[in-house]
């Protein structure tokens, strides 16, 4: 049973300039709510009992955001609006499953994820990239389901345009395991066209191992100065530890870019607008 996820929430936010430069991208509203939420609520619907925020000192903001009860409170108390009282109850739901650590260098997915080791608890956790939404379908869900049919890790896989394979992990797959499953090879962080190995992508939704601290603490850093989760996932793979590339049913939607910011806004609208 998958009872925590964590969510790297330090990153700059540089490609939603001039948007990031005062807030935190993943509070930007997309349909009417933060971004963030949308995540929250797919962890929640996956039976996710505790939720990591990894956050930095620039975005006390979104600490802030599920803190914020004296404004609640006095807002209440002058209108005692249903609306607002039905948010305010809503985040202290929230409130409820989540914890905050700190990441305050950008070192990367792989250094955000070593600053929550002392709060895994279990073999396996969940981790969600915020620029990355998946809607129609709960991929945290059927990740969950592959994890307990195959007992290993799992990490989301989409094909990409090969042209643009730079901007990804790719995987090397081996062995398909039934319809949606493969057993990983390898993954190669952001190669070449050349160099890629596949058009695999892998998308912001992983079941890690406990067993990945061992590895990230005694990483370098990689390309940008950074610590790599692909590069600490390739170790393990290496040591015969068993990976999962899981070929998930939503829609992807690319929330990490000013195109694919609003994109994702009008594409979660129309949802909205079917289901009214």
């Amino acid at each position: 049973m998958i009872k925590q996820a964590i969510i790297p929430l330090a990153g700059l936010g540089t490609r939603l300039l001039p948007l990031t430069s005062v807030f935190a991208k993943e509070l930007l509203p997309i349909n009417g709510k933060p971004g963030l939420e949308y995540i929250i609520e797919e962890c929640i619907e996956a039976g996710i009992e505790e939720i990591i925020f990894i956050i930095s000192k620039k975005k006390e903001m979104i600490k802030k955001y599920f803190y914020n009860d004296k404004f609640y409170k006095n807002i209440i108390k002058k209108k005692k609006d249903l609306r607002i009282i039905k948010e305010y109850k809503k985040i202290l739901k929230y409130r409820k499953k989540i914890k905050f650590v700190y990441q305050n260098k950008p070192k990367g997915t792989g250094d955000a994820v070593l600053k929550t080791k002392k709060l895994i608890k279990d073999k396996f956790f969940l981790m969600l990239l915020p620029d990355d939404l998946i809607i129609k379908k709960n991929c945290s869900i059927s990740m969950i389901k592959s994890h307990k049919i195959h007992k290993a890790s799992v990490m989301a896989s989409m094909s990409v345009n090969r042209r643009n394979v730079s901007r990804w992990g790719i995987f090397n797959l081996d062995a398909k395991l039934n319809k949606t499953d493969y057993l990983i090879k390898q993954v190669v962080e952001k190669p070449t066209i050349k160099k890629a190995p596949s058009n695999k992508a892998v998308i912001g939704r992983y079941i890690l191992p406990k067993s990945i601290f061992s590895k990230l603490s005694k990483m370098r850093t990689g390309k940008g100065g950074e610590i790599h989760i692909t590069d600490a996932i390739q170790s393990l793979i290496n040591e015969n530890e068993k990976f999962i590339a899981h070929n998930f049913l939503g829609k992807y939607l690319d929330c990490g870019t000013l195109k694919g910011y609003i994109n994702s806004s009008k594409e979660i609208s129309k949802l909205w607008n079917y289901a009214w």
